[in-house]
């Protein structure tokens, strides 16, 4: 099973941050972590750090989780999926979102409409322009026909399609468009008794191949349990009050986000990354494992590379 980990930098006014990821990305390496991700911000673009990262870092995979579609265009994602895909060497995988409705419309000033009908749309759209370089796409929410190639040298191989998907519809259009889920503060009982069952039916349904299913968990090596968990439930609540991780928290048996982090000695944080996996997650990605400092974060990313790749038994 292979073990990644969420990639970030200072913060403001501590030095460059591009900069800074790619040496983190390099330490992440060194442990033997199999994947460094990047959420999409408002300040950095995610799949150029994810490009720019991987060609200076030989090994490690990146991905995007994730890019939301609002407010974005599948040719415009298919030519920056591509263009990381060539700059990694085919390590790149391309991880989308819906996006909160109201970080949505506030910052871009769009209209939150019909999101699992636009996410059917754009992914119809994109996946032909990253398998053959072509598409002509007309559908009630978004067209795409770009009259040259969208094809890169350098990006053959087709990047991974990925969606940050939880509820029940966007779980199905996922299962038959895309090639996995990035499911994020979703326990292993929301996993296993919800979200693997929904995607996993959509995929056999629609003659697809089994889906990943890529969990991001917050995790920390720590002796300092309950201060970091004070810490984990300030600076998870944010997502309390959007209604998709309401319901995975809520189905994962907890109240507060907080209470879905990993939190103890390498042998506990172990012992719950196998949890996951037992409940049908392919892959697991450690995020917010700065929780607890910076040698705390060390020694999760060295507990990270001494599981990933191994059968976590």
């Amino acid at each position: 099973m292979d073990i990644g980990v969420v990639l970030s930098g200072p913060h403001p006014g501590q030095g460059n941050y591009v900069d800074a990821v790619v040496a983190r990305a390099r330490e992440a390496e060194a442990a033997g972590v199999a994947a460094g991700w990047f959420g999409q911000r408002f300040d950095y673009d995610a799949a150029a750090l994810a490009g720019i990262v991987g060609h200076a870092v030989p090994r490690l995979a990146l991905g995007t989780s994730a890019i939301p579609v609002f407010a974005r265009h599948p040719v415009l994602v298919a030519g920056q999926a591509l263009t990381a895909q060539a700059a990694t060497r085919g390590r790149f995988q391309l991880g989308l979102a819906l996006g909160g409705k109201a970080l949505m419309e506030s910052a871009f000033g769009v209209r939150f409409e019909r999101p699992v009908d636009r996410l059917r749309e754009f992914l119809t759209a994109l996946r032909p322009l990253l398998v053959d370089g072509a598409v002509d796409f007309r559908g009630e929410l978004l067209s795409a026909a770009p009259r040259l190639p969208v094809a890169l040298p350098g990006a053959e191989a087709v990047p991974p399609l990925l969606v940050a998907a939880m509820g029940p519809r966007a779980l199905a259009v996922t299962g038959e468009l895309a090639d996995g889920t990035l499911p994020f503060l979703a326990g292993p009982r929301a996993l296993g008794e919800w979200i693997v069952p929904a995607i996993t039916a959509a995929a056999e349904a629609a003659g697809r191949p089994a889906p990943r299913v890529v969990a991001l968990v917050p995790a920390v090596v720590t002796e300092d349990v309950a201060r970091v968990r004070e810490v984990a439930t300030e600076e998870l609540a944010f997502y309390e009050s959007i209604p998709s991780y309401r319901r995975a928290i809520e189905l994962s048996g907890a109240t507060r986000a907080g209470e879905l982090a990993i939190l103890g000695d390498e042998e506990t944080v172990a012992a719950g990354i196998r949890s996951y996996r037992d409940a049908g997650a392919t892959e697991v990605v450690l995020t917010q494992t700065g929780m607890g400092g910076e040698e705390a974060r060390r020694r999760t990313w060295r507990l990270a590379g001494r599981l990933s790749g191994t059968g976590l038994g």
